[in-house]
């Protein structure tokens, strides 16, 4: 189910950001161009942020950016950006962040598989290795198809 949300034009390698909204536009530029989510999308993502503070940083070095679907969510997607270096979110117990998951989920419900292979992705120390150490957004999709694949079995 991951691997039919996350699709190789919305990874990107080794992004250079300014600050955390610049990572968020970064990141969110990719589900934008491909029709995904609306531009107004990936600004609510950040004027959620301003006003809730980085609550879509969820575990160490990572954040899951996302907005109501209300705010232009069109297609359930989900974008990987890696970001080098990594940036501070203003999130005390897990910044500095390195990689950014932005999701968009065009209802409460289709997204909870992919939801629930996400987190085990997560789970898994060598998903991040991947992450680092790839060249490509088809190594990321070959790793993660393999990996979901091994976890079923």
């Amino acid at each position: 189910m991951i691997e039919d949300i996350i699709t190789t034009p919305l990874i990107q390698l080794r992004v250079k950001t300014t600050d955390w909204r610049d990572a968020i536009k970064k990141s969110g530029r990719v589900l934008v161009e491909n029709g995904d989510v609306t531009q107004n999308y990936v600004e609510e993502i950040i004027r959620s942020a301003e006003k809730f503070g980085p609550y879509f940083v969820i575990a160490p070095h990572v954040a899951l950016a996302h907005a109501p679907r209300q705010a232009g969510a069109r297609k359930l997607a989900m974008g990987i950006t890696t970001l080098d270096p990594p940036i501070v979110f203003h999130n005390q117990a897990n910044d500095p962040v390195r990689y950014v998951f932005t999701l968009s989920a065009t209802d409460a419900d289709t997204h909870l598989k992919a939801m629930q292979e996400f987190v085990q992705l997560l789970s898994m120390d060598d998903f991040y290795t991947a992450l680092n150490r790839a060249g490509s957004g088809q190594e990321i999709m070959a790793y993660i198809k393999s990996a979901l694949a091994m976890n079923k079995e």
